[in-house]
């Protein structure tokens, strides 16, 4: 079974950090991940900086603005990556945009998450029909969870569908902006969160977009697995770097 789909199986609540490969220095990306995860995170989503981030915000786009001057590639994220399982046994999700992968090759770069140990991708530009006619064989033949985007304006008949194709848990956006735009959740969310819940999804629901305190986190895991945090966890490190990650994590749980 896939680590995701292990960890979807454990019975609470489930926090995910989002950060970005190669901030904020180029050779951060190994260790971030193993504080994370000795600080007690569930999951880990490592982005990979692209240079036309459409679902990102400001402070997401800054930092991988940043890490592509640092000299952060698909080709190098790999590297870094090369033994993590030597010392890491949870979940590990790339999150990051269907061009690079394109340009690397998509069986390739399946094939060399599967070596590396990459349980699953977030690619927010890669739509839903595309990948079950094109791609869905090859990311299960590497055993890879592709892992889908709602919003609250995405139709009821989109998310049956996206949750007929998906094998893990379905990433729900909280609001129809962009990443770190939000500051709490209003009725608007709250309804939108509820009417996912009446849907009765084959696949559990993680929360991201607005989540930033432990106070966002318990409201968006009310009626969802999990939550993800992102903005605020790449604005910590800006300002207190790697030292900054365990005091974080348990501020929110």
């Amino acid at each position: 079974m896939n680590r995701i789909n292990k960890k979807l199986s454990e019975g609470k609540k489930l926090l995910s950090i989002y950060f970005t490969a190669g901030y904020p220095n180029l050779n951060d990306t190994a260790s971030i991940i193993k504080q994370l995860e000795n600080s007690g995170v569930d999951m880990i989503e490592i982005g990979l900086p692209f240079s036309d981030p459409l679902a990102d915000g400001p402070t997401i786009q800054e930092s991988s603005t940043a890490a592509l001057h640092n000299g952060m590639t698909t080709k190098k994220l790999f590297e870094q990556l090369e033994g993590i399982r030597d010392t890491v046994s949870i979940p590990l999700i790339i999150m990051g945009y269907f061009n690079p992968m394109m340009q690397y090759g998509v069986e390739a770069f399946c094939a060399k998450c599967q070596e590396l140990g990459i349980d699953g991708l977030i690619l927010p530009d890669l739509p839903v029909a595309e990948y079950d006619l094109h791609y869905r064989k090859t990311f299960e033949k590497y055993g890879l969870v592709n892992v889908f985007l709602i919003t609250p304006q995405t139709s009821e008949e989109r998310i049956r569908f996206i949750d007929e194709v998906s094998d893990g848990f379905i990433y729900m956006v909280s609001s129809a902006s962009v990443t770190g735009s939000t500051s709490g959740f209003g009725n608007t969310q709250e309804d939108y969160f509820k009417r996912i819940e009446s849907m009765n999804l084959n696949n559990p629901q993680i929360v991201g977009f607005g989540i930033n305190n432990a106070e966002t986190f318990v409201q968006a895991t009310k009626t969802a697995k999990g939550a993800i945090i992102g903005s605020a966890f790449i604005k910590m490190l800006t300002k207190e770097g790697k030292q900054g990650i365990d005091a974080f994590v348990k501020s929110i749980r």
